[in-house]
C-alpha cells in the first residue's frame, strides 16, 4: 500500500506519469473509474479549493467523498502517542484511522502546523500518525508540504511551457501582514528542482530560508535532474531573465511561534510584493500563486489581472491532478 504524503517519496518518472494521467482526465473528466469507492476528507483547517476539488473529483469518477471537520462536526482527535487524554481531544488517531479504514478506501487530511514548536512540527507528525494507523492510502491535503498544489503547479507549467527542464523559476517570498505556513514554498522548491528547472529562492534575508530538510532535498533533486538551485536576497538580479515567477509568503523559522518578534523583520519588506515593475525584469515570465491571495499585498491587481498570470489555471489543475492521484493509489491509474 502506498500513500501520497510528499512528492519526495515518488520518482520524477512516477510523478510525470501522474501528470500525464491528469492531462487525460482533464480532456475527459467524467467517468466511472471509482464507482463504489469512497474517500474521507479530514479538514483541521479552512479550505475552498482543496475541499471543492476533492469532493468534485471523486464525484466525477463515480465515487463518494465524505467531509469531516474534527473538533467541529466530528470529535476532536489526539495525534501524539502515549498521551494521557485529559484535554479537548475525545479520541485518538489510532481509533480514528482504524474506523475510517473500515469505512472508506482513501483518507485525506489537511492539518497545518500549530506554530508553537518547529522542532516538532517539522516532523509532520500528524499525517504520519494517520498513515501509521491507516490500512488504506492517505493523501496529504496540506501539512508542512502541499504535494497536490505542487503537482497542479507542474501541470500548469507543462501546459504553458512544454519542456520545463532548465527553465528559470523564481520562488519569491512576498509580503503578508503575518507569518504563514512554509508548506507551499517547501513544495514549490521540491517540485521545481525535481523536474530540472533552474530554481532561485528569493527571500529578504537568511532568516527566511526554508528548513534545511527541504533545502537539502531540493539541492539533491537539482543534482539528480540536471537543474540548479540558488538563493538570492536581491530582487532585481533574481527576477532578471526569469520564465516563471512563483510567489508565496511564509514565516521566518528562527522566530517560529513568536509573531510579534517576527514582525520586526517582516515590517521592513513590503517592497517584496510582486508588481509590474518586477515582472518587467523577467523574460516574459508566467506568474502564479497557490491562492488565496491578498491583492495589493502579495501581488498587485495589475499582475493578477495580466495575461501571464496562471493562478486560476493552477487552481483548476488541482482537480485533475488529485483525480489522478486517487486513481493511482487505488490501482485504477492505467487506462
Amino acid at each position: 500500500m502506498r500513500h501520497f504524503l510528499n512528492t519526495q517519496d515518488w520518482s520524477a518518472d512516477e510523478l510525470s506519469g501522474l501528470l500525464d494521467l491528469a492531462t487525460e482526465l482533464k480532456a475527459n473528466p467524467i467517468n466511472d473509474r471509482l464507482h463504489g469507492k469512497s474517500v474521507a476528507l479530514l479538514f483541521l483547517n479552512p479550505s475552498m479549493r482543496t475541499r471543492t476539488s476533492f469532493q468534485l473529483g471523486m464525484q466525477q469518477m463515480g465515487g463518494i467523498a465524505i467531509v469531516l471537520e474534527p473538533g467541529k462536526d466530528a470529535w476532536g482527535v489526539e495525534f501524539n502517542p502515549g498521551v494521557v487524554m485529559d484535554g479537548d481531544a475525545e479520541e485518538h488517531i489510532a481509533e480514528v484511522a482504524g474506523v475510517l479504514s473500515r469505512y472508506v478506501d482513501l483518507v485525506g487530511i489537511r492539518a497545518f502546523p500549530k506554530f508553537q514548536d518547529w522542532s516538532q512540527d517539522r516532523t509532520d507528525f500528524v499525517i504520519r500518525a494517520l498513515a501509521k494507523h491507516s490500512s488504506v492510502p492517505v493523501i496529504n491535503m496540506e501539512t508542512i508540504v502541499h504535494p497536490c498544489q505542487e503537482m497542479a503547479l507542474m501541470q500548469t507549467l507543462r501546459e504553458r511551457l512544454g519542456e520545463v527542464k532548465k527553465r528559470k523559476m523564481v520562488l519569491t517570498w512576498t509580503w503578508h501582514p503575518k507569518p504563514l505556513n512554509t508548506a507551499v514554498a517547501n513544495s514549490a522548491l521540491l517540485i521545481g528542482t525535481k523536474f530540472g528547472l533552474d530554481v532561485t529562492l528569493l527571500c529578504p534575508e537568511e532568516a527566511y530560508l526554508l528548513d534545511e530538510q527541504f533545502m537539502d532535498a531540493a539541492a539533491a533533486n537539482a543534482e539528480a535532474s540536471g537543474g540548479s538551485l540558488q538563493v538570492s536576497h536581491d530582487i532585481e538580479s533574481a527576477y532578471a531573465g526569469a520564465e516563471v515567477v512563483y510567489a508565496k509568503s511564509w514565516g521566518a523559522l528562527p522566530h517560529y511561534g513568536r509573531p510579534a518578534e517576527e514582525w520586526e523583520l517582516r515590517k521592513q519588506y513590503r517592497h517584496f510584493m510582486v508588481d509590474e515593475a518586477k515582472m518587467a525584469l523577467t523574460d516574459n515570465a508566467l506568474f502564479s500563486h497557490c491562492l488565496p491571495l491578498r491583492r495589493n499585498i502579495k501581488a498587485s491587481d495589475a499582475v493578477m489581472d495580466a495575461d501571464y498570470c496562471v493562478a486560476i489555471d493552477e487552481a483548476e489543475n488541482r482537480l485533475h491532478v488529485q483525480k489522478a492521484i486517487m486513481l493511482e493509489l487505488l490501482g485504477e491509474g492505467a487506462s
